[in-house]
């Protein structure tokens, strides 16, 4: 039912934001394989959401014969997807040359961390080291301490998974009009700097400065930010806009005109100390029921285990059970061409047979490449 229905994707299994893409693509419609290592250890978990709704193949990419079969799986092949090191897939004999030798229409995907050139392109790295280059860790975090990594979300997903769907679906759409793939060199570092163009647009109106905690966005300006309560939870604001922020201190009782200088930045910490004090006076369901649901731009701090019944969350189900195990729901939405989960993870090799023969192969050619000992 997905808008990708009928696209055809080879995925070099891996972690974060690749399999997150394929993920993506999947949920989408496309017939995704996973090709896994014939000696991974372990057989993979079916909860293992970000490899929900593929099959896997599992091969001995030392063996020529297992080569040569990702080879002709490629001919039949829109795109491909993998996360090595630069060079490790030449090495293979699966380098892009050789793939686009075989399918010249192949949209071949390829996800880094420093991306395909560079001093550190070789380097070994994950998320924080991605984001603290492009310079988005130094933006973030409070004044008297170090930057804490916003999870992996900013540079695996947002920089990393998240481009590389982007350039795929630019250049599949880019072949329509060609008849050629290409290459898509996704870096970590180039997307997460990418996300930050509007504070480089910012900064170039002098509207931002490279101090944390000292900017309307970072946690510097009282009207935005989160805040304890007297349970221990906690709630956001995000009152920027003047009216915003009148029914942000009409809410709270708050008749101090010291908080009249909304923009003030030199009153900020004070009035921050002000609110501190004030927010450890209820409870966050206390707070929520004044305040959620209207202009303040209020939300209530959610952990993992409370956001999926959250009332918003539960009438648009965005997340779903699926196998038991409950996770977020295919997004975005579609008004006709509706995403879907279709399985639960695959463990390592489960389909070997079944998508070889969906992919051409006869029994006896199966047969051969077990003898080989390339399946």
């Amino acid at each position: 039912m997905g808008p990708l229905q009928g696209l055809k994707v080879l995925e070099m299994a891996g972690i974060g934001p690749g399999p997150f893409c394929a993920m993506m693509l999947a949920d989408m419609g496309a017939e995704v394989v996973r090709i896994d290592r014939l000696n991974h250890k372990g057989t993979g978990h079916r909860a293992n959401v970000l490899n929900r709704g593929r099959r896997s193949i599992a091969l001995d990419l030392k063996n020529p014969a297992a080569v040569e079969t990702v080879l002709r799986m490629i001919e039949d092949a829109d795109a491909l997807i993998e996360g090595f090191r630069p060079g490790v897939m030449e090495r293979l004999g699966l380098g892009p040359d050789v793939c686009l030798e075989r399918n010249p229409k192949l949209i071949f995907g390829r996800m880094t961390g420093w991306g395909q050139s560079g001093p550190l392109a070789q380097t070994a790295g994950h998320d924080i080291n991605y984001i603290s280059v492009a310079g988005a860790l130094g933006a973030m975090g409070y004044s008297d301490r170090a930057p804490a990594p916003p999870l992996n979300l900013v540079g695996d997903f947002g920089g990393g998974a998240m481009y590389l769907l982007t350039g795929i679906l630019a250049a599949l759409h880019e072949r329509t009009n060609s008849g050629q793939g290409q290459i898509i060199d996704a870096a970590m570092t180039d997307g997460t700097a990418s996300l930050l163009s509007p504070f480089f647009g910012l900064m170039g109106m002098n509207m931002w400065t490279t101090e944390r905690q000292a900017n309307k966005l970072d946690g510097g300006a009282h009207y935005y930010g989160s805040y304890e309560c007297s349970d221990g939870k906690y709630i956001s604001i995000g009152s920027i806009e003047p009216q915003f922020y009148a029914l942000l201190l009409e809410k709270c009782e708050i008749k101090d005109d010291d908080f009249l200088a909304q923009q003030d930045q030199s009153a900020w910490p004070q009035l921050r100390g002000k609110l501190e004090k004030l927010f450890l006076t209820k409870t966050r369901s206390e707070w929520s029921d004044l305040m959620e649901g209207t202009d303040v731009c209020f939300a209530p701090v959610l952990d993992l285990g409370e956001a999926p019944s959250h009332p918003h969350n539960a009438a648009r189900n965005t997340y779903v059970e699926f196998d038991g195990v409950t996770q977020p729901a295919p997004a975005p939405r579609f008004s006709r061409t509706q995403s879907q989960i279709k399985s639960s993870a695959a463990m390592v090799g489960e389909h070997t047979d079944q998508i070889l023969a969906d992919w051409g192969y006869s029994e006896n050619e199966i047969e051969q490449l077990r003898t080989t000992k390339a399946i």
